[in-house]
């Protein structure tokens, strides 16, 4: 039996694509086309001529490039014929896949951006793009440098991609003008400048030619922005009332209209602005001090001077103005401006040498050990008020230590000069106030023995007259004694040596007799008797005598036992004479001693026993009496005289 006609397909084909990488290897094996025997096999389509057949296997002619290829799928067409057989056509789609081969790529390789300065933190300053024909997803990130840098982590190829990005900040105006010299600072993000004003000195009644000279120079002010140079002008807000100082718009330099007529010293504000924009704008102060003139300069006692340290001295030593003694060097210089050539303003100064510091009192201390046999150096006295200053030389001879110096006994310090000035004004003080005390008490001693001596004088004039030889009298205080003797009408004390009273007054030339013992001076209160019961003084004796003289010194005796303390009884005595004189210091408010022995007496219905020799009391005014207002007493006139000492 004949069979006629193709049951079987002539040749098949694999379904479905077959997946291809690509920069694959050439002449690869991309599938197997089945066909019966003796079946012809052609590729009647073959995209971009890549594939060919070898026998019944489609073979790839070159590396397959994605990038290259119009699309990633790719069909390749198959015709089988055979004899006795219908020609067929099969496909094979092959399916190409992305390999990342390919670096990404930057659209220039420089980039140029322009920033404003004052742009907010995190803002965009440009879009920076790559692009890469694989798709591939991309990663940026700064780099200090320009080298290509492998990130990845695994074998498969990394690429990388660089650009160099120039960014130019442009400066605004966004800074005041800032005044010179002056001093940098922040402020969070703003930066500042901040001046220390100005300073000048002009001459009171004086007017100065040209800009004034300013400390630490002339008015100046810059744009605060670098890189721009905006135009400035200048000008004088406030501190000119009297129109005394002008400024040029322009530069800044001050001068002056007229003269100042007041002293002290005048602030003026000065406002440095853009002409462009008035918003941007700074203010210092220039401050002029109005000084009278100074027409002479500070200049020392001499122009040379000469001093002397120990080669072991330590530091703090003073310079010593010569060899044989620890004096201190001290230089002076004077203002002849001011009285006494005394400037308060004047500072010293060492220049040319760093052993020595010298004090604002002139001396010169040392500052550090000297190693060399001399030095010289220049002294300066400036006066701070006008700049103005002299000079002298110095020159400092090392001599050798005859004993090792400790540091509490090298020359004098300042604290040492501080510290005795301090010891020796406690001294004066407590000095003058021991001498005050000793005077006051010596003023009232003085003023008690006046008294006493002036109120006896009257009362003892009279012994001087009868005995001749009584230019030698003692005294003794019954305060300072202890021995008594009562047959004395209540004790004579005795002092060893009792000073003399030799000199009274004479009180109008009047004299009270002795003979009238027992007598009170009322001028100034003292009770004077002639020593010895009064027996001895009268011209009587016997038995009754001598009994009433006792009984008379018993209540003399009681009677000054019973008065106040603190009476004191002066006794004078006559040398080569046995009559002696005892003076009682009587208060004001006291009476005599006889007086209360009368009243007590004539209590008792008894007579006053008195001396036959004494004149009587009479009650109209006798011979003394005591003034009731003054405490002191007054020296009646007297009527009689008692006859001669017995």
């Amino acid at each position: 039996m004949v069979i006629t006609g193709s049951v079987l397909p002539v040749c098949t084909v694999p379904s479905g694509p077959i997946a291809v990488p690509e920069n694959n290897t050439a002449d690869l094996q991309l599938a197997t086309i089945v066909s019966v025997s003796d079946a012809a096999l052609s590729v009647s389509v073959n995209p971009e001529d890549l594939f060919y057949l070898k026998g019944n296997a489609l073979m790839v002619r070159k590396g397959l490039d994605y990038e290259s290829l119009p699309s990633a799928a790719l069909v390749v067409w198959v015709q089988c014929s055979k004899a006795g057989f219908s020609s067929v056509n099969e496909s094979v789609e092959i399916l190409v896949e992305n390999e990342n081969d390919n670096p990404p790529n930057f659209a220039q390789s420089h980039y140029v951006l322009e920033v404003n300065e004052l742009i907010p933190v995190n803002s965009s300053v440009g879009l920076i793009e790559a692009s890469d024909v694989d798709s591939e997803p991309l990663f940026y990130r700064l780099e200090p440098a320009t080298d290509t840098l492998d990130g990845s982590a695994s074998d498969k190829p990394f690429f990388t991609s660089v650009a160099t990005i120039t960014v130019q900040v442009k400066d605004v105006d966004n800074r005041p003008p800032w005044f010179q010299p002056c001093l940098r600072t922040s402020s969070g993000n703003a930066k500042l400048c901040v001046s220390t004003g100005y300073r000048g000195k002009v001459n009171l009644t004086e007017k100065e030619d040209g800009p004034l000279v300013l400390d630490p120079g002339p008015v100046f002010a810059k744009d605060g922005d670098k890189n721009r140079s905006e135009t400035i002008s200048y000008r004088i807000l406030r501190g000119n009332e009297g129109n005394i100082f002008q400024i040029d718009e322009d530069t800044g330099n001050i001068s002056m209209a007229k003269a100042a007529d007041i002293a002290g010293p005048i602030s003026l504000t000065v406002m440095a602005s853009q002409v462009t924009n008035r918003d941007q704008f700074a203010v210092t102060q220039v401050t002029v001090e109005v000084m009278k003139k100074s027409r002479n300069p500070p200049r020392f006692e001499r122009e040379r001077y000469e001093g002397f340290i120990y080669s072991n001295s330590v530091p703090e030593s003073m310079i010593l103005r010569d060899r044989g003694t620890n004096r201190p060097f001290r230089v002076r210089a004077r203002d002849e401006d001011f009285a006494a050539g005394a400037n308060p303003d004047l500072k010293y100064e060492v220049q040319y040498s760093s052993y020595v510091n010298v004090t604002s009192d002139g001396f010169v201390v040392l500052k550090r050990v000297v190693k060399t046999e001399s030095f010289a150096l220049q002294l300066r006295a400036v006066d701070t008020a006008t700049g103005e200053f002299g000079t002298a030389a110095l020159s400092v001879q090392v001599i050798p230590a005859v004993a090792a110096p400790s540091p509490s006994s090298i020359g004098y310090r300042p604290g040492d000069m501080a510290l005795l000035g301090l010891v020796m004004a406690a001294l004066l003080v407590l000095c003058l106030i021991v001498i005050g005390f000793l005077l006051s008490r010596l003023w009232r001693g003085n003023a008690g023995v006046d008294k006493i001596c002036e109120c006896l004088g009257p009362c003892l004039k009279s012994d001087q007259h009868q005995s001749g030889h009584r230019d030698s009298l003692q005294y003794t205080n019954d305060g300072f004694q202890t021995e008594a003797d009562p047959a004395r009408g209540g004790g004579r004390r005795r002092n060893n040596a009792p000073p003399r009273c030799n000199t009274f007054p004479q009180a109008g030339g009047r004299v009270i007799p002795m003979e009238r013992r027992s007598r009170h001076c009322s001028s100034c209160g003292v009770h004077t008797n002639h020593a010895g019961s009064p027996s001895r003084r009268t011209r009587g004796g016997g038995a009754a005598a001598a009994a009433a003289d006792e009984e008379y010194a018993k209540r003399a005796l009681r009677v000054k036992q019973r008065r106040k303390e603190g009476q004191k009884t002066v006794w004078f005595k006559e040398i080569g004479d046995s009559s002696d004189i005892e003076v009682e210091i009587i208060p004001d408010a006291a009476r005599p001693v006889e007086e209360e022995l009368e009243e007590e007496l004539e209590a008792e219905g008894g007579g006053a026993v008195r001396d036959p020799a004494a004149p009587v009391r009479e009650a109209d005014g006798g011979q003394e009496s005591q003034s009731a207002a003054g405490g002191g007493g007054q020296e009646e006139e007297e009527t009689g005289k008692g006859g001669p000492e017995a």
